[in-house]
């Protein structure tokens, strides 16, 4: 039985990974699980799952979690709890599921300990790519990724070499706006950004694929995932959400993998690779598909090109990009800027940053307080 840690269980892929759980049968034992502050949650599947330790990372949680929990159950609480649980429980997997850059350190440290490292958090790679791809080679561990374009890349590479591949094409639906004339958007609400057409997914991670901001991450991941550089990592829009990525080979052929856009099969696929599972999700029907293929509009997604910037830049540039874009679609959330406005604070704040080439964790860190600032300055 798979020894299973969820940090950020409480959140949308959490939940979604607690439903494969329920669906596998008994193949997995959740062992620890983690959130930012959703005490009632929390203690709701601590009840259910009974596992060893759950852990909370706002104190002001914490109160309830230690009077909810069931008796044996250990709570952690504090800035740095999900860090500690990361590497304190004994566990096969630790999924990684909180928002943002806070994500980086619980990852790096379940590495150290020993454990394989199931990522559903982009900003991990694009922050600290280099330092975690250290780790996973230093430990001899798997880096799992729970992302739909990457899980079908990966499936397209199966048996493949690296010198059999020209290049690899990242998929996106193109968001809510992909239809909506270009002086409209500064006009766009946040509940409007968060009505995503084919995905069910929480609301920062919804607005980066209205801005495409989530595409340009998963180009960073990718070059840190598949050795490949910038030049051979392409997006393009794709409405339906059903090819999630395709490879092309240097004998010209391509491989795509198709699925109903449902992450809790990228989830289960994640756990149980090479092996597959019956899951109870949508089937896919081919007489009914009908596939499109676009190439994105920098004027309308300029979000991509910047990410593309810090990627060839490296350094500390991806992880500014990341920190303000962080603070920028907060902002927009809280309905202090427009949403245009989320492309120029990340432009701007890039604009300021000097990389350094080969950051250490603590420049990392301090690149992405710097960022925080900055951006902050630029939305004023």
């Amino acid at each position: 039985m798979m020894r299973l840690t969820i940090l950020g269980s409480t959140g949308s892929i959490g939940r979604q990974t607690l439903e494969v759980v329920d669906a596998l049968g008994g193949e997995i034992e959740v062992v620890a699980l983690g959130a930012r502050r959703d005490a009632a949650a929390l203690v709701a599947q601590a009840r259910r799952y009974r596992p060893k330790a759950v852990g909370v990372a706002d104190e002001t949680a914490a109160p309830p979690v230690r009077a909810g929990v069931p008796q044996g159950t250990d709570v952690l609480s504090g800035p740095d709890a999900l860090v500690r649980l990361a590497a304190s429980v004994d566990a096969d997997v630790v999924l990684v599921a909180v928002v943002g850059v806070a994500g980086l350190l619980p990852t790096l440290e379940a590495l150290r300990a020993g454990r394989d490292v199931a990522l559903a958090n982009k900003e991990t790679l694009v922050a600290g790519g280099a330092l975690v791809m250290r780790e996973v080679r230093t430990r001899g561990r798997r880096l799992l990724p729970v992302d739909s374009e990457h899980a079908a890349i990966g499936q397209c590479l199966l048996g493949e070499t690296p010198e059999s591949v020209r290049r690899i094409l990242l998929t996106g639906s193109g968001g809510p706006f992909l239809r909506r004339p270009l002086d409209e958007l500064d006009r766009a609400t946040p509940d409007e950004a968060l009505a995503h057409p084919t995905w069910k997914m929480g609301a920062k991670i919804t607005v980066d694929s209205a801005t495409l901001m989530n595409k340009g991450f998963e180009v960073i991941e990718a070059h840190w995932l598949f050795g490949l550089d910038a030049a051979r990592i392409g997006v393009i829009i794709h409405p339906q959400s059903v090819v999630h990525s395709l490879v092309e080979f240097v004998d010209g052929s391509w491989k795509a993998q198709l699925a109903p856009p449902d992450m809790r099969m990228v989830i289960a696929f994640a756990l149980t690779a090479p092996e597959r599972r019956p899951l109870p999700a949508p089937a896919l029907e081919w007489d009914g598909l009908h596939l499109t293929f676009e190439p994105p509009d920098p004027g309308r997604y300029p979000c991509l090109g910047l990410a593309y910037e810090a990627l060839r830049t490296g350094g500390t540039m991806p992880a500014v990009l990341n920190a303000a874009n962080e603070v920028a679609v907060e902002r927009f959330l809280a309905g202090g800027i427009r949403f245009t406005g989320i492309a120029r604070a990340v432009a701007a704040t890039m604009d300021a940053h000097r990389p350094i080439p080969t950051p250490s964790l603590d420049e990392i860190l301090a690149a992405d307080a710097w960022a925080r600032d900055q951006a902050f300055l630029a939305l004023r």
